[in-house]
């Protein structure tokens, strides 16, 4: 009897060992790799490529002083004109009848002082010899006076006439380019609508609209390269002359104007011309895009402190560059910022740095 009762003793005690041989071994903790930055700030200033093209310095809009029907128009735009050269014409019918009626007034205005002349003297002979009264020489006096004046109106009123009539010629005031045309031959114009834009001879810019952040601090006077667009090659050299006062309600930029020391063969008026402008030198931080994160709405980058444990640091964004972004403010020399592997972390974790690098 006492064989079969230790065998089950035996079989008991094989199955508790083979039961304690199969129990997991505790999970020692482990810790999340990250990869790490230190922070070294820096002078950061944004380039900035801009497009823009060569204005002349002075440019004017040319309008008829007069109304009336344009008749002829001998310039084109892009033409080359002269300073009084004739640019169009209006037809002068209406103004030419008003020049015959004032010759018309200055012929009876001249007649009737001719009349008022003639019994003036009369009155000055007969005078001193008692054969007229005082009275009637002093009327003969104030007809011829009156005459006179008359007459003066009526010349003032055909000088009028006649530069009226001149005026249905529009001249150039100054040599320059043609830039642009308003009207055609046919169409009635009122007096000072825009018929021709005049670019003048002389002095040229380049002419930009820039964003108004990048003149946020008074500029320099250092020269800025200016380069013809379609030929880089092609390039001259000049300063700002202007920054426009008040910002564009459509786009938000402020128009810049530099003034060009001479024009190289192959950069003409109307050209398109690049420029490279540095916007304001800022102290600032450059990490990588995946090195930032947030906090609720509020950008944030995390932080390695003492122990390697990570903060979530709130930070303000500068500018986003191509692959990096410029961290304005939050972050100190020396700081140990997460630039990979911050997707789970949370405040306190303790990570273990898989790499560290110098920016």
């Amino acid at each position: 009897m006492a064989g079969p009762r230790w065998k089950v003793v035996g079989v008991s005690l094989l199955f508790i060992a083979l039961v304690g041989c199969g129990e997991d071994k505790p999970i020692e903790p482990t810790h999340p790799r990250v990869r790490v930055e230190n922070v070294q700030s820096g002078e950061f200033a944004a380039a900035v490529n801009l497009t823009g093209d060569v204005q002349a310095r002075i440019q004017t809009q040319l309008s008829f002083r007069v109304g009336g029907k344009i008749i002829q128009r001998l310039v084109d735009v892009g033409d080359h004109v002269s300073a009084r050269q004739v640019l169009a014409r209006l037809d002068p019918k209406d103004l030419q009848t008003n020049v015959d009626s004032a010759k018309a007034a200055v012929a009876a205005e001249q007649a009737r002082v001719n009349q008022t002349s003639a019994a003036f003297v009369r009155q000055q002979k007969l005078l001193p010899k008692g054969y007229t009264s005082q009275s009637e020489y002093d009327s003969a006096q104030a007809a011829l006076r009156g005459a006179q004046s008359s007459l003066a109106a009526a010349n003032a009123q055909l000088a009028n006439a006649r530069e009226q009539l001149s005026y249905t010629d529009l001249v150039a005031d100054a040599p320059g380019v043609i830039t642009a045309r308003q009207a055609e031959v046919g169409q009635v114009v009122q007096a000072t609508a825009p018929i021709f834009g005049l670019a003048r001879d002389g002095d040229r810019d380049a002419v930009f609209d820039v964003y108004e952040s990048l003149f946020a601090q008074p500029g320099g006077q250092q020269p800025i390269t200016v380069s013809l667009l379609d030929d880089p090659a092609i390039k001259t050299t000049g300063t700002v002359r202007e920054v426009t006062p008040a910002v564009s309600a459509q786009t938000g930029t402020v128009r810049v104007k530099i003034a060009l020391q001479g024009l190289p063969k192959g950069m003409d008026l109307g050209s398109v011309v690049n420029a490279s402008l540095d916007g304001p030198g800022k102290t600032s931080v450059e990490l990588p895009w995946s090195a930032l994160t947030k906090d609720i709405e509020e950008p944030a980058v995390w932080v390695v402190g003492e122990g390697d444990k990570v903060s979530l640091r709130k930070v303000e964004v500068g500018r986003y560059l191509t692959a990096k972004v410029v961290i304005a403010n939050g972050l100190n020399n020396g700081d140990r910022v997460v630039v990979a592997g911050g997707q789970l972390l949370h405040p306190d974790m303790q990570v273990e740095i898989a790499q560290e690098r110098q920016p």
